[in-house]
């Protein structure tokens, strides 16, 4: 009797093993699934959050000069064409012996906003990873005659590969009345 069990439990059956082997693919199949879902889904989160800051940070800036010129130099303005272009006559940024500067936004290098100030190089106002897509500018009057700009702003995420997590497009629109006319 003491050899028929030792007989019966010598080691695992061919069938024990491949059993063990398949539940334990299972197991790393749905472990590495989970982790690759939520790489994924942080992908997708820094995405979203770099191209709202960007838009953003572009459009607070854009209307803070708004608000703040004395001005819209509508000589080099270019309104209602989704490459547009807001030049703004201003006493900040003004050189030595002027009375008031112009700045322009516009896109530059066919992606990023640019603030130019008189006399000076562009600055980037968007990073390299968005896309700008549409900048476009509205001049608008209200009842008192006072001009407001209407901006409509599309940027997307910079995705050459065309990687679904990548992808990601933000539209902000505003208008904004100037407070020194």
């Amino acid at each position: 009797m003491f050899l028929k069990f030792y007989k019966n439990n010598r080691g695992f059956a061919l069938i024990e093993a491949l059993i063990y082997v398949a539940v334990l693919s299972v197991i790393i199949l749905v472990i590495s699934t989970f982790f690759l879902w939520v790489n994924k889904a942080s992908i997708k989160a820094t995405v979203m959050e770099e191209t709202l800051n960007n838009a953003n940070k572009a459009m607070e800036m854009i209307v803070y000069e708004i608000k703040t010129c004395q001005e819209i130099y509508q000589p080099t303005s270019v309104f209602s064409n989704d490459n547009g272009q807001l030049s703004l006559k201003t006493n900040e940024f003004k050189p030595d012996g002027e009375s008031a500067t112009i700045i322009d936004f516009f896109i530059c290098n066919d992606s990023r906003i640019c603030l130019k100030k008189e006399s000076q190089n562009p600055i980037f106002l968007t990073s390299g990873s968005v896309n700008v897509e549409k900048l476009k500018f509205d001049l608008v009057f209200n009842d008192d005659l006072e001009p407001s700009v209407s901006i409509d702003l599309q940027v997307d995420y910079d995705n050459p590969l065309e990687k679904p997590e990548y992808q990601h497009s933000v539209n902000l629109k505003t208008t904004t009345t100037l407070r020194n006319y």
